[in-house]
């Protein structure tokens, strides 16, 4: 059987930060992979984290099974964050899921398993493994027109003309925040136009929110998301605390299934249980239970929103930094957008012979869609990324 299996594209971001390991150049940039650093290019791991894991390893006294979809304590705790009193909690499903990747399979599962005729409507571009999966589990795809290079902002009209195509029972893929890869995001009067749409066509809404918090705060990153679920009558969220806790690896997240009927809410309950079941069985539970305790103690969450706001606040500086270096040394404030895009990312609009040109000659590591991590910058590296893109007439 072996011999019949079929090479696998490699994944880019994964080739790109194993060539930067090789790379043995001492001044090298990498802003590639998808993971917040600090300005000593760690990923920390936060004080509400540790503090959380010790009080676990103190207490905890089984590490038997928990439910097909969770502890219950962290899906209402996380319900809480996500969606504030936006919706009855009589009206959500929820199923913990290996971290936000988890989450968004889980309801391409549910999108297929409740409708297998279901297009989904995807942002172009849109994270790689949006379409990796899809494509994996042969789900027709509908691109939308989302991000304009010209001035690095969102081509609503586009995006609008696009998703109006909508049939009812389709999908429409939307990232809550700090869209991933090009950090430009719809305002709140584009985001009514959008909810307008899908109650027009008849299209269900699934958000992908994967950095609530790293955008313009908790509350305002989780406005769109609410808004959708508030109006629209069923609503699918995938969401991760991969990047708002720093728990990377414990594989943490959560689907959300919200129906404006509350009687559905059993069914749709037992079906994420169903698909767990055959994909993994129970969900992991140690990234929960530390989210939990977190988001359950006064103490501790404050704490925990402190240092996030820190993380937020320091990207913001380095995105103001970086367009102000730019103004310097290219004259020209083309590169204005980076101070207003949000989150970890965002698209230079070079092309990925400039992006090819940067790594060789400046040993600076970017995707080859020019999609750029800010948080793989400090203070000391801003200037030579600046200096870099100004010489490589980018």
């Amino acid at each position: 059987m072996f011999e019949s299996l079929k090479p696998q594209p490699a994944d880019k971001i994964l080739m790109l930060m194993q060539t930067f390991r090789d790379d043995p150049r001492t001044d090298k940039i990498d802003l590639g992979v998808g993971v917040y650093k600090n300005a000593e290019g760690l990923t920390p791991v936060m004080r509400a984290v540790k503090a959380a894991e010790h009080r676990l390893w103190e207490t905890q006294t089984t590490k038997t099974y928990v439910g097909l979809l969770g502890d219950p304590a962290y899906s209402d705790a996380m319900i809480d964050l996500v969606l504030g009193d936006a919706v009855p909690r009589a009206s959500v499903a929820a199923a913990a899921t290996p971290g936000g990747t988890g989450a968004v399979r889980q309801a391409f599962e549910l999108i297929r398993y409740g409708n297998p005729e279901a297009r989904v409507f995807v942002s172009d571009p849109t994270w790689p493994n949006h379409l990796s999966i899809l494509n994996y589990l042969k789900m027709p795809v509908v691109t939308y027109r989302y991000f304009d290079a010209e001035t690095g902002g969102v081509n609503f009209a586009g995006m609008m003309e696009d998703i109006a195509q909508a049939r009812p029972g389709d999908v429409i893929l939307l990232h809550g925040c700090c869209h991933n890869p090009t950090g430009a995001n719809l305002n709140r009067v584009e985001w009514q136009a959008v909810i307008d749409s899908m109650l027009k066509t008849g299209a269900l809404p699934m958000v992908d929110l994967a950095y609530q918090g790293f955008g313009d705060g908790l509350e305002a990153d989780a406005e769109a998301t609410r808004m959708v679920a508030a109006a629209m009558p069923e609503t699918l969220i995938a969401a991760s605390c991969s990047k708002n806790f720093g728990i990377y690896r414990e594989r943490t997240g959560l689907l959300m299934a919200i129906s404006a009927d509350a009687s559905k809410t059993p069914l749709a309950r037992d079906t994420l249980a169903f698909l767990n079941r055959q994909n993994y069985s129970f969900p992991p539970d140690h990234g929960a239970r530390v989210v939990t305790t977190i988001l359950t103690d006064p103490v501790l969450r404050a704490d925990w929103a402190s240092e996030l706001e820190e993380t937020r606040l320091s990207m913001l500086n380095l995105r103001q930094q970086l367009a102000d270096e730019l103004r310097q040394q290219t004259g020209s404030d083309r590169f204005a957008f980076l101070a207003q895009h949000r989150g970890m990312f965002s698209r230079l609009g070079a092309s990925p012979e400039k992006v090819e040109q940067l790594r060789a000659d400046n040993g600076i590591y970017m995707v080859g869609d020019s999609r750029m991590n800010i948080a793989g910058l400090n203070s000391k590296t801003v200037p030579i990324l600046a200096r870099a893109i100004a010489q490589a007439g980018i």
